[in-house]
């Protein structure tokens, strides 16, 4: 059995758009007719050279091989080029193809993709989501009213989740750490009231922040949103500085998350070893794939840290993320988003149940992928993925953080 063909897809969720302005899905081929699925996540370039780029990588390093060689086409895309370090497009154009092979792979088998991970660890993996408004709330001022988090907070538990997640202090801002308006830090610990209040015990508050912050002033925000006992502080300050996040993690009495922008293990174990997080994030479709994640989740073990696979994608790689959760002991809790065309684009093939997964047991992925569905829609914008504003932080009249893909205004 050999890898042989490629198609891309690239698909834009309907408005409001959670998950990212599109998605792009890999269907590969092998030539014995099975066909595996995967998605590479948050392009750093437009998504048609993207396309290009996932092209190139296949044709150089995949075509012809066996699906079952995962290591030795991840080594050479690893050194294409005479690079042998992590590069962010290389490896997530790898990523998706090597979630298809892993898809080929159990389906070849008649397994799912855990079973040939190491089997089950967990019977059902921990959900947790963001918080998304609800139908009655203006999708502008849902993202500074803490009353509005509250609502949605409470619905979350509501339907089962004993963790949720949200981010008050903006702005996602390119010009790096900054320090945080005070009211910024005040609009932070009213939400934090507000959702504690809301969910009592019921659930852990996870609190993002998208690297936003200096460590000065990440301190200064952490201190102060202590009394709330959140699970977590996601990326307080940006992630390439790994010695300033550690200083967060000792003088915040607060788990600090990390590992959405990361990829290979190459990334991943300055973390541990610094002692900067404790909590990793790794995107499948951009970290390596699911074979160098089971490789980090096993050092995360050895410093008794734990494994928090991050979503702001499609389902293809919701469902890579379940595997992998699913055959490892550290785990904490897994990323979900749950939208009509989440779960119409994989055909309901993967859902959560009161706030857990259940561990998937159709072979491979254990998802049904929608093809015409996600052909019917294109993308057409000129953004990307996700995007960061270029104006910097509002001392005078506040920041709103509305996700790196917001809404379309009317």
């Amino acid at each position: 059995m050999k890898l042989q063909d490629l198609d891309v897809i690239i698909t834009a969720p309907p408005a409001p758009g959670w998950g990212g302005r599109y998605w792009i899905l890999v269907k590969v081929t092998t030539d014995t007719g099975i066909e595996g699925w995967g998605e590479c996540y948050a392009s750093s370039v437009g998504p048609e050279a993207m396309r290009h780029v996932i092209e190139d990588v296949f044709s150089r390093h995949m075509l012809g091989e066996s699906p079952e060689n995962i290591e030795r086409m991840f080594r050479r895309a690893y050194s294409s080029g005479f690079t042998q370090r992590p590069d962010l497009t290389v490896m997530g154009a790898f990523s998706g193809l090597e979630i298809a092979c892993w898809d080929i792979l159990g389906k070849d088998r008649d397994r799912p993709v855990y079973a040939l991970l190491g089997g089950v660890m967990n019977e059902r993996v921990r959900a947790y989501t963001y918080l998304y408004p609800l139908p009655q709330h203006d999708l502008t001022a849902f993202w500074t009213s803490p009353e509005m988090a509250a609502e949605a907070a409470a619905d979350c538990v509501a339907r089962g989740f004993t963790a949720v997640k949200f981010d008050p202090a903006g702005p996602y801002t390119m010009r790096g750490g900054h320090m945080p308006a005070m009211s910024d830090i005040s609009q932070s610990v009213a939400f934090c009231r507000a959702i504690r209040e809301a969910v009592g015990d019921k659930a852990d508050l996870l609190f993002g922040t998208h690297g936003q912050f200096t460590t000065a002033g990440a301190i200064r925000l952490g201190q102060a949103l202590e009394p709330y006992s959140p699970l977590w502080f996601e990326e307080p300050v940006p992630p390439d500085n790994l010695a300033e996040m550690a200083k967060v993690a000792g003088a915040v009495r607060i788990p600090v998350a990390t590992g959405e922008r990361l990829t290979t293990k190459a990334e991943f174990a300055p973390v541990l070893r610094s002692g900067a997080a404790t909590i990793l994030q790794p995107a499948l479709g951009r970290a390596g794939g699911i074979w160098e994640m089971k490789k980090v989740a096993a050092m995360a073990e050895v410093y008794n840290a734990q494994m928090a696979p991050h979503l702001y994608a499609g389902p293809v790689e919701w469902a890579a993320n379940i595997h992998l959760a699913v055959s490892i002991p550290n785990l904490l809790m897994a990323e979900t988003i749950e939208t009509p065309f989440h779960d119409q684009l994989i055909k309901g093939s993967i859902r959560v149940e009161d706030g857990f997964i259940p561990a998937p047991t159709a072979p491979g992925l254990g998802i049904e992928v929608d093809e015409d569905l996600a052909r019917a829609h294109p993308y057409t914008g000129d953004g990307l993925h996700l995007q960061m504003q270029d104006a910097p932080c509002d001392y005078v009249n506040g920041n709103a953080f509305e996700g790196g893909a917001p809404a379309p205004k009317d």
